[in-house]
């Protein structure tokens, strides 16, 4: 189990992923948070040594976290060390806040933002490549999830299939490389990774992260679980939590994802 994150070990570990990177039309999904910070700082010091260029963007949504103080703070930071962070705002405002679950609908809301953007702008899929962010305590969440899904009572038809979208949904994020079915790649850099090590970095580095938090953020599970573990120190290991969700959870195989279409990948599942 690691203790502490560095850029020379996640390099050795990902280096035959980023020696792929050079000509590729690469794109960074960017939040403001710890995953995404550490992320773009890795990928920043990647990019030099492997000499591969890349994009960073980010939906400024839900609005009340993204102020043009708090964008302003955070872009000139990144601008100061050789990264553009690209905003992109949803030209909406209250449509989450009587939603029954405004974590479902701010993602809906943004899936929808990145497909319209790619479909318009991505003209050879097989070059592009999406680095997304998660950690490993995500993923510890997810098992979870998906044994209090397997206990509880289902009261419907539909209840049932919304439980298999959402096992559909985050079980890719057990996966560090996703090659899709056009040809484009997706990579989670960060997935083996414990929150509390990223945090330690964040910190021991002096990255700036969003300083306002999501009003909405308890309605996401693993946001009350990592209080949890953070409490009681538990820590995790990738194949570990891995071989546990393949083994006792039925964690869909990777080939679930190799075949579906980027229409119905980008807006139903990513």
């Amino acid at each position: 189990m690691r203790s502490e994150i560095n850029y020379s070990c996640w390099r050795e570990e990902h280096q035959n992923v980023l020696k792929g990177f050079p000509g590729k039309n690469v794109k960074l999904l960017f939040s403001g948070g710890k995953d995404s910070s550490l992320a773009l700082d890795f990928i920043l010091r990647a990019g030099k040594e492997f000499g591969f260029d890349f994009e960073t963007h980010a939906a400024a949504y839900p609005v009340h976290m993204y102020t043009d103080v708090e964008k302003d703070r955070i872009a000139s930071y990144w601008n100061n060390r050789g990264a553009d962070i690209t905003w992109h705002d949803l030209e909406v405002t209250d449509e989450i806040k009587d939603a029954v679950n405004p974590c479902l609908v701010c993602l809906k809301l943004k899936r929808r933002l990145l497909k319209t953007n790619l479909s318009r702008t991505i003209e050879d899929w097989e070059n592009l490549v999406l680095i997304v962010n998660y950690s490993l305590w995500d993923l510890a969440s997810y098992c979870v999830e998906y044994m209090l899904m397997g206990i509880s009572s289902i009261p419907d038809q539909e209840a049932g299939v919304q439980k298999n979208s959402r096992i559909l949904e985050t079980a890719q994020r057990f996966y560090p490389l996703l090659k899709m079915k056009e040809g484009y790649t997706v990579f989670q850099p960060l997935i083996k990774y414990n929150t509390n090590e990223i945090l330690k970095v964040i910190r021991k580095r002096g990255i700036p992260t969003l300083s306002i938090p999501c009003e909405f953020r308890d309605f996401r599970p693993k946001r009350i679980f990592e209080k949890y573990y953070e409490k009681m120190r538990i820590r995790f290991d990738y194949e570990q939590v891995f071989q546990f969700a393949r083994k006792s959870l039925n964690l869909p195989d990777i080939s679930s994802y190799r075949s579906l279409s980027k229409e119905e990948y980008l807006l139903n599942i990513f």
